[in-house]
């Protein structure tokens, strides 16, 4: 299976962990940290994280806040109070589901 789709379903975990883990962030940022953190093995597409940014910011967990950097206007995410308790929920649940995943790959029938 390709890491792409694990990340897919744990989308928003990522995003507020390196929003927690980098302050404020703009969308190229946040798809270069997937990639550099991957070591190239797994990319977010823009049409995949702005989806998940707009979500997150609706359900009122990020604020932006908008730049103009050489002419264009960037839009930088952050984590709001209501992120942070977010981001560590969500962290958990995921290390949860990957604890499972693991028992479930080292399971053995008694009898078999």
């Amino acid at each position: 299976m390709e890491a792409s789709k694990i990340i897919k379903g744990s989308m928003s975990a990522i995003i507020l962990q390196l929003l927690q883990n980098n302050g404020r962030m703009y969308g190229y940022e946040i798809t270069k940290a997937v990639r550099d953190g991957s070591r190239g093995k797994t990319k977010i597409t823009e049409a995949a994280l702005y989806p998940a940014l707009h979500r997150l910011e609706e359900a009122g967990f990020l604020e932006t806040e908008s730049e103009i950097v050489d002419g264009r206007i960037r839009k930088y995410y952050k984590l709001n109070r209501q992120g942070k308790k977010e981001t560590a929920l969500q962290i958990d649940a995921l290390k949860e589901s990957i604890l499972s995943l693991q028992k479930i790959l080292k399971y053995k029938l008694k009898n078999g």
